[in-house]
Protein backbone atom coordinates (compact mmCIF):
# COMPACT_ATOMS: atom_id res chain seq x y z
CA UNK A 1 0.00 0.00 0.00
CA UNK A 2 1.49 3.34 -1.10
CA UNK A 3 1.12 6.24 1.36
CA UNK A 4 0.72 9.56 -0.44
CA UNK A 5 0.74 12.90 1.36
CA UNK A 6 -1.19 15.71 -0.35
CA UNK A 7 -0.15 19.03 1.21
CA UNK A 8 -2.84 21.64 0.62
CA UNK A 9 -5.70 19.15 0.28
CA UNK A 10 -8.37 21.77 1.00
CA UNK A 11 -7.37 23.96 -1.94
CA UNK A 12 -8.79 23.69 -5.44
CA UNK A 13 -5.89 21.68 -6.90
CA UNK A 14 -5.10 19.66 -3.79
CA UNK A 15 -8.72 18.56 -3.35
CA UNK A 16 -8.88 17.48 -7.01
CA UNK A 17 -5.70 15.42 -6.59
CA UNK A 18 -7.16 13.80 -3.45
CA UNK A 19 -10.40 12.92 -5.30
CA UNK A 20 -8.50 11.18 -8.09
CA UNK A 21 -5.95 9.41 -5.89
CA UNK A 22 -8.74 8.12 -3.66
CA UNK A 23 -10.15 6.19 -6.63
CA UNK A 24 -6.92 4.24 -7.06
CA UNK A 25 -6.37 0.81 -5.54
CA UNK A 26 -3.42 0.24 -3.20
CA UNK A 27 -3.19 3.93 -2.28
CA UNK A 28 -3.63 5.51 1.14
CA UNK A 29 -4.06 9.28 0.92
CA UNK A 30 -2.68 11.18 3.92
CA UNK A 31 -3.88 14.73 4.63
CA UNK A 32 -3.51 17.17 7.49
CA UNK A 33 -5.49 20.33 8.18
CA UNK A 34 -3.70 23.52 9.17
CA UNK A 35 -4.83 22.90 12.76
CA UNK A 36 -3.32 19.38 12.71
CA UNK A 37 -0.01 20.31 11.04
CA UNK A 38 1.40 23.81 10.72
CA UNK A 39 3.52 23.66 7.56
CA UNK A 40 5.40 26.77 8.71
CA UNK A 41 6.75 24.82 11.70
CA UNK A 42 9.91 22.98 10.63
CA UNK A 43 10.07 20.65 13.63
CA UNK A 44 6.41 19.69 13.29
CA UNK A 45 6.80 18.92 9.58
CA UNK A 46 9.93 16.82 10.19
CA UNK A 47 8.18 14.90 12.97
CA UNK A 48 5.20 14.26 10.69
CA UNK A 49 7.38 12.70 7.97
CA UNK A 50 9.26 10.54 10.47
CA UNK A 51 6.02 9.27 11.99
CA UNK A 52 4.03 8.69 8.82
CA UNK A 53 6.59 6.96 6.55
CA UNK A 54 5.28 8.68 3.41
CA UNK A 55 6.06 7.24 -0.06
CA UNK A 56 5.02 10.17 -2.31
CA UNK A 57 4.29 13.88 -1.80
CA UNK A 58 2.13 16.28 -3.81
CA UNK A 59 3.12 19.78 -2.70
CA UNK A 60 -0.01 21.80 -3.49
CA UNK A 61 0.05 23.90 -0.32
CA UNK A 62 0.69 27.62 -0.82
CA UNK A 63 -0.37 31.08 0.25
CA UNK A 64 -2.27 32.40 -2.76
CA UNK A 65 -4.26 35.50 -3.66
CA UNK A 66 -5.09 38.05 -6.31
CA UNK A 67 -3.34 41.28 -7.26
CA UNK A 68 -4.62 43.23 -4.22
CA UNK A 69 -3.47 40.56 -1.75
CA UNK A 70 -0.08 40.21 -3.46
CA UNK A 71 0.44 43.98 -3.36
CA UNK A 72 -0.75 44.34 0.25
CA UNK A 73 1.11 41.40 1.82
CA UNK A 74 4.28 40.80 -0.24
CA UNK A 75 6.32 39.81 2.83
CA UNK A 76 3.83 37.10 3.82
CA UNK A 77 3.67 35.80 0.25
CA UNK A 78 7.42 35.32 -0.10
CA UNK A 79 8.08 34.18 3.50
CA UNK A 80 5.21 31.72 3.88
CA UNK A 81 5.63 30.11 0.46
CA UNK A 82 9.39 29.73 0.83
CA UNK A 83 8.98 28.32 4.34
CA UNK A 84 6.28 25.79 3.37
CA UNK A 85 8.36 24.58 0.42
CA UNK A 86 11.60 24.40 2.39
CA UNK A 87 10.00 22.49 5.25
CA UNK A 88 8.22 19.92 3.10
CA UNK A 89 10.95 19.29 0.51
CA UNK A 90 13.79 19.08 3.04
CA UNK A 91 11.78 17.02 5.54
CA UNK A 92 10.69 14.62 2.79
CA UNK A 93 14.33 14.20 1.79
CA UNK A 94 15.48 13.60 5.37
CA UNK A 95 12.77 10.96 5.75
CA UNK A 96 13.90 9.17 2.60
CA UNK A 97 10.93 10.12 0.41
CA UNK A 98 12.07 9.54 -3.17
CA UNK A 99 9.08 10.94 -5.11
CA UNK A 100 7.69 14.47 -4.79
CA UNK A 101 5.70 16.74 -7.12
CA UNK A 102 5.90 20.52 -6.62
CA UNK A 103 3.08 22.64 -8.03
CA UNK A 104 4.09 26.09 -9.24
CA UNK A 105 2.46 28.82 -11.30
CA UNK A 106 2.70 30.39 -14.74
CA UNK A 107 3.69 33.67 -13.04
CA UNK A 108 7.27 32.29 -12.83
CA UNK A 109 7.79 33.49 -16.40
CA UNK A 110 8.99 36.99 -17.33
CA UNK A 111 6.33 39.67 -17.74
CA UNK A 112 7.24 40.09 -21.42
CA UNK A 113 7.89 36.42 -22.18
CA UNK A 114 7.38 35.44 -25.80
CA UNK A 115 4.04 33.73 -26.43
CA UNK A 116 3.35 30.89 -26.03
CA UNK A 117 5.52 30.66 -22.92
CA UNK A 118 8.02 27.81 -23.14
CA UNK A 119 9.82 26.28 -20.14
CA UNK A 120 13.17 27.70 -21.26
CA UNK A 121 11.81 31.24 -20.76
CA UNK A 122 12.38 30.83 -17.02
CA UNK A 123 14.88 33.38 -15.60
CA UNK A 124 15.27 35.19 -18.94
CA UNK A 125 13.63 38.49 -17.93
CA UNK A 126 11.92 40.69 -15.35
CA UNK A 127 8.87 39.32 -13.54
CA UNK A 128 5.46 40.97 -13.25
CA UNK A 129 6.00 43.37 -10.29
CA UNK A 130 2.59 42.80 -8.64
CA UNK A 131 3.27 39.12 -7.89
CA UNK A 132 7.08 39.03 -7.94
CA UNK A 133 7.46 37.80 -4.30
CA UNK A 134 5.11 34.85 -4.98
CA UNK A 135 6.83 34.09 -8.29
CA UNK A 136 10.29 34.19 -6.70
CA UNK A 137 9.14 31.65 -4.11
CA UNK A 138 7.80 29.35 -6.83
CA UNK A 139 11.04 29.64 -8.84
CA UNK A 140 12.96 28.75 -5.67
CA UNK A 141 10.76 25.68 -5.28
CA UNK A 142 11.63 24.47 -8.79
CA UNK A 143 15.33 25.01 -8.17
CA UNK A 144 15.16 23.32 -4.77
CA UNK A 145 13.67 20.19 -6.36
CA UNK A 146 16.35 20.23 -9.06
CA UNK A 147 19.09 20.69 -6.47
CA UNK A 148 17.98 17.71 -4.38
CA UNK A 149 17.78 15.64 -7.56
CA UNK A 150 21.33 16.60 -8.58
CA UNK A 151 22.92 16.20 -5.15
CA UNK A 152 20.95 13.33 -3.64
CA UNK A 153 19.46 11.51 -6.63
CA UNK A 154 15.90 12.32 -5.63
CA UNK A 155 12.96 12.21 -8.04
CA UNK A 156 11.45 15.63 -7.26
CA UNK A 157 9.48 17.07 -10.19
CA UNK A 158 7.67 20.36 -10.84
CA UNK A 159 4.58 21.28 -12.85
CA UNK A 160 3.48 24.80 -13.80
CA UNK A 161 -0.26 25.19 -14.42
CA UNK A 162 -1.96 27.79 -16.56
CA UNK A 163 -5.12 29.57 -15.26
CA UNK A 164 -7.19 27.00 -13.38
CA UNK A 165 -10.90 26.84 -12.54
CA UNK A 166 -13.41 24.28 -11.32
CA UNK A 167 -14.77 22.65 -8.17
CA UNK A 168 -13.66 24.31 -4.91
CA UNK A 169 -12.69 27.54 -6.68
CA UNK A 170 -12.93 30.84 -4.80
CA UNK A 171 -16.20 32.64 -5.64
CA UNK A 172 -15.67 35.61 -3.30
CA UNK A 173 -17.17 38.75 -4.93
CA UNK A 174 -13.97 40.80 -4.58
CA UNK A 175 -11.10 38.30 -4.37
CA UNK A 176 -11.92 35.68 -7.01
CA UNK A 177 -10.29 35.12 -10.40
CA UNK A 178 -11.98 35.80 -13.72
CA UNK A 179 -14.03 32.60 -14.24
CA UNK A 180 -15.61 32.31 -10.77
CA UNK A 181 -16.14 36.09 -10.75
CA UNK A 182 -17.99 35.96 -14.09
CA UNK A 183 -20.03 32.90 -13.14
CA UNK A 184 -21.19 34.59 -9.96
CA UNK A 185 -21.87 37.95 -11.64
CA UNK A 186 -23.97 36.45 -14.45
CA UNK A 187 -25.79 34.17 -12.01
CA UNK A 188 -26.73 37.10 -9.78
CA UNK A 189 -27.74 39.17 -12.82
CA UNK A 190 -30.05 36.34 -13.95
CA UNK A 191 -31.57 35.93 -10.48
CA UNK A 192 -32.07 39.70 -10.11
CA UNK A 193 -33.57 40.05 -13.60
CA UNK A 194 -30.91 42.52 -14.73
CA UNK A 195 -31.07 43.52 -18.37
CA UNK A 196 -27.34 44.13 -18.77
CA UNK A 197 -23.97 42.96 -17.44
CA UNK A 198 -20.86 45.12 -17.85
CA UNK A 199 -17.53 43.31 -18.31
CA UNK A 200 -14.22 45.04 -17.69
CA UNK A 201 -11.93 45.82 -20.63
CA UNK A 202 -12.24 45.51 -24.38
CA UNK A 203 -12.65 41.74 -24.40
CA UNK A 204 -9.70 41.39 -26.79
CA UNK A 205 -6.99 39.87 -24.55
CA UNK A 206 -6.36 36.15 -24.98
CA UNK A 207 -6.29 33.77 -22.02
CA UNK A 208 -5.87 30.03 -21.52
CA UNK A 209 -7.94 28.07 -18.99
CA UNK A 210 -7.59 24.52 -17.67
CA UNK A 211 -10.14 22.63 -15.59
CA UNK A 212 -8.74 21.59 -12.22
CA UNK A 213 -9.66 17.93 -12.81
CA UNK A 214 -7.38 17.97 -15.85
CA UNK A 215 -4.66 19.60 -13.73
CA UNK A 216 -4.98 16.85 -11.13
CA UNK A 217 -4.84 14.17 -13.82
CA UNK A 218 -1.74 15.77 -15.36
CA UNK A 219 -0.07 16.00 -11.94
CA UNK A 220 -0.63 12.32 -11.20
CA UNK A 221 0.53 11.42 -14.73
CA UNK A 222 3.78 13.39 -14.39
CA UNK A 223 4.43 12.03 -10.90
CA UNK A 224 4.19 8.45 -12.16
CA UNK A 225 6.18 8.76 -15.39
CA UNK A 226 9.08 6.33 -15.44
CA UNK A 227 12.39 8.05 -14.80
CA UNK A 228 13.90 7.30 -18.23
CA UNK A 229 10.96 8.91 -20.07
CA UNK A 230 10.96 11.93 -17.77
CA UNK A 231 14.69 12.53 -18.06
CA UNK A 232 14.63 12.08 -21.84
CA UNK A 233 12.15 14.97 -22.14
CA UNK A 234 13.60 17.36 -19.52
CA UNK A 235 16.96 18.71 -18.40
CA UNK A 236 18.49 18.60 -14.89
CA UNK A 237 18.51 22.42 -14.64
CA UNK A 238 15.32 22.92 -16.68
CA UNK A 239 13.08 20.16 -15.43
CA UNK A 240 9.71 21.81 -14.83
CA UNK A 241 6.75 21.04 -17.08
CA UNK A 242 4.02 23.42 -18.24
CA UNK A 243 0.47 22.15 -17.81
CA UNK A 244 -2.32 23.65 -19.89
CA UNK A 245 -4.46 23.17 -22.94
CA UNK A 246 -2.22 24.96 -25.42
CA UNK A 247 -5.41 26.69 -26.60
CA UNK A 248 -6.57 30.18 -25.66
CA UNK A 249 -9.63 32.32 -26.31
CA UNK A 250 -10.55 35.98 -26.12
CA UNK A 251 -12.02 37.31 -22.91
CA UNK A 252 -15.04 38.28 -25.04
CA UNK A 253 -15.58 34.65 -26.01
CA UNK A 254 -15.16 33.58 -22.38
CA UNK A 255 -17.75 36.14 -21.22
CA UNK A 256 -20.25 35.10 -23.88
CA UNK A 257 -19.74 31.42 -23.05
CA UNK A 258 -20.24 32.02 -19.32
CA UNK A 259 -23.47 33.93 -20.05
CA UNK A 260 -24.67 30.98 -22.17
CA UNK A 261 -23.82 28.41 -19.49
CA UNK A 262 -25.55 30.43 -16.75
CA UNK A 263 -28.58 31.19 -18.92
CA UNK A 264 -28.27 34.98 -18.86
CA UNK A 265 -30.09 36.37 -21.91
CA UNK A 266 -29.61 40.10 -21.37
CA UNK A 267 -27.15 42.52 -22.96
CA UNK A 268 -23.37 42.23 -22.45
CA UNK A 269 -21.37 45.46 -22.55
CA UNK A 270 -17.57 45.75 -22.52
CA UNK A 271 -16.15 48.77 -20.68
CA UNK A 272 -12.98 49.56 -22.65
CA UNK A 273 -12.04 52.32 -20.19
CA UNK A 274 -11.08 49.56 -17.73
CA UNK A 275 -7.64 47.90 -18.01
CA UNK A 276 -7.11 44.85 -20.22
CA UNK A 277 -3.92 43.50 -18.69
CA UNK A 278 -1.44 41.57 -20.82
CA UNK A 279 -2.64 41.02 -24.41
CA UNK A 280 -1.92 37.29 -24.27
CA UNK A 281 -0.87 34.61 -21.75
CA UNK A 282 -0.53 31.16 -23.25
CA UNK A 283 1.55 28.18 -22.16
CA UNK A 284 3.59 26.09 -24.56
CA UNK A 285 2.61 22.53 -23.61
CA UNK A 286 4.62 20.64 -26.23
CA UNK A 287 6.87 19.10 -23.54
CA UNK A 288 3.83 17.61 -21.78
CA UNK A 289 2.36 16.40 -25.08
CA UNK A 290 5.67 14.72 -25.92
CA UNK A 291 5.39 12.94 -22.57
CA UNK A 292 2.00 11.57 -23.64
CA UNK A 293 -0.61 13.73 -21.85
CA UNK A 294 -3.24 16.15 -23.20
CA UNK A 295 -6.29 17.76 -21.60
CA UNK A 296 -9.78 16.26 -21.95
CA UNK A 297 -12.27 18.86 -20.63
CA UNK A 298 -13.16 21.64 -23.09
CA UNK A 299 -14.03 25.09 -21.82
CA UNK A 300 -17.83 25.03 -22.18
CA UNK A 301 -18.13 21.59 -20.57
CA UNK A 302 -15.82 22.68 -17.76
CA UNK A 303 -17.75 25.89 -17.18
CA UNK A 304 -21.01 23.95 -17.10
CA UNK A 305 -19.80 21.52 -14.42
CA UNK A 306 -18.26 24.38 -12.43
CA UNK A 307 -21.55 26.32 -12.51
CA UNK A 308 -23.42 23.22 -11.35
CA UNK A 309 -20.99 22.91 -8.45
CA UNK A 310 -21.46 26.61 -7.62
CA UNK A 311 -25.25 26.17 -7.55
CA UNK A 312 -24.92 23.22 -5.19
CA UNK A 313 -22.58 25.14 -2.87
CA UNK A 314 -23.62 28.77 -3.25
CA UNK A 315 -24.75 29.13 0.36
CA UNK A 316 -21.03 28.95 1.26
CA UNK A 317 -20.28 32.00 -0.91
CA UNK A 318 -22.70 34.49 0.56
CA UNK A 319 -21.13 37.53 2.19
Amino acid sequence: MKKIFVAGHRGMVGSAIVRQLSEQANVTVVTRSREELNLLDQQAVQAFFVAEQIDQVYLAAAKVGGIVANNTYPAEFIYENLTIQNNIIHSAHLAGVQDLLFLGSSCIYPKLAEQPMIESALLTGTLEPTNEPYAIAKIAGIKMCESYNRQYGRNYRSVMPTNLYGENDNFHPENSHVIPALLRRFHEAKINGDSKVVAWGSGKPMREFLHVDDMAAASIYVMNLDEATYQANTQPMLSHINVGTGVDCTIRKLVVTVAKVVGFTGEIEFDSTKPDGAPRKLMDVSRLKDLGWTYSIDLEAGLTSTYEWFLANQDNFRK
